[in-house]
């Protein structure tokens, strides 16, 4: 169970922090939410106490864990299939992982499509939610702003 202050991870918001535990009822049934802040979005995301687990909200990476992923995402393989359906659906699979380096080749992948080919509207959408997730948890890891954060990201995948 995570106390107030944590830094967690929510698989399709990103990072945050707890700010808060209270009891709701919604629909006749009272539970315990954990109300996190997210502060890349100024954005406020409830989550059942009892379905954290199976949401995937997970305790940050720690900033040696970040700096690894930051130094190896310009290695990552990314082999992509041509068809758009089964291509969106992997890389909603990745992020829905939670797992950050998944999130990683989603964003190395779509940024690499964009250069060559451009993006649908919706795989654009999918970029910036990806790369929101990335830095989002990235910035509450190693301490940084959110720009100095996308700014190595770019570096690192251009």
């Amino acid at each position: 169970m995570f106390k107030i202050g944590d830094k967690v991870a929510h698989p399709m918001h990103g990072a945050g922090i707890i700010d808060g535990i209270e009891t709701r009822t919604i629909n006749g049934c009272t539970r315990e939410y954990y109300v996190l802040k997210m502060p890349t979005s100024d954005m406020i995301v409830m989550v059942p106490v009892d379905s954290c687990e199976a949401i995937g909200v997970r305790p940050i990476i720690d900033p040696e864990v970040a700096e690894s992923l930051l130094d190896k995402m310009a290695s990552i393989e990314t082999d992509m299939t041509q068809n758009w359906n089964r291509r969106y659906r992997e890389n909603m699979q990745r992020i829905k992982s939670g797992d950050l380096m998944e999130v990683a080749k989603v964003v190395k992948g779509l940024m690499t499509r964009d250069s060559e080919k451009g993006l649908s509207t919706g795989e654009r959408k999918m970029l910036h939610s990806a790369k929101q997730i990335l830095i989002s948890e990235l910035v509450l890891s190693q301490k940084k702003t959110y720009e100095e954060v996308e700014m190595r990201i770019n570096a690192v995948l251009t």
